[in-house]
């Protein structure tokens, strides 16, 4: 698995992903426009995860760079295949990217309440719940509540720090 940060080429790949059936429930969606224009925002990093053939496996955009406060966020983040292991590894990868290279004191996201593979991933990484927010997404024709999660600084030890 190679970390990259993603260009315009990816865009094609970033929307297939976003918009795979089994991802609806719990993954937004943008327009190929939308996500070039926040590609170009310098407040923003888009950041892939290629498999060994070179294609697009999961995708991570992250806002907030530029925040006085240091708090970024993870605003979307989209693994291909579930269950290989690619998802912990992805994350880490962002999560020391934020506290390293973009400085972050917080790195938060929401997640659907219904997520529980996603809730499960983001607690044993070491996030925690802040608190829901309630009826915050209008989806097919009804309301869906978000946990927000977040992760400080101080709380986060990149992989090579972990203990097994």
């Amino acid at each position: 698995m190679k970390f990259r940060n993603a260009t315009a080429a990816d865009i094609a790949q970033i929307c297939r992903l976003e918009t795979l059936p089994q991802f609806r429930t719990f993954v937004g969606s943008w327009p190929p426009d939308e996500h070039l224009k926040n590609l170009a925002d310098p407040d923003a990093r888009y950041i892939v995860a290629e498999d060994e053939q070179g294609h697009v496996a999961a995708f991570a955009i992250l806002r907030g760079l530029l925040s006085e406060h240091r708090a970024v966020e993870l605003k979307r983040f989209v693994v291909g295949i579930p269950n290989q292991g690619t998802g912990r590894r992805f994350l880490a990868e962002i999560a020391d990217r934020a506290f390293g290279e973009y400085r972050a004191h917080r790195l938060f996201l929401d997640v659907f309440v219904n997520n529980d593979r996603a809730l499960h991933v983001y607690q044993a990484f070491g996030f925690r719940k802040e608190g829901i927010m309630r009826d915050a997404i209008y989806r097919d024709g009804t309301y869906h509540s978000l946990v927000l999660m977040s992760l400080l600084d101080g709380e986060y030890q990149s992989p090579a720090g972990r203990n097994g």
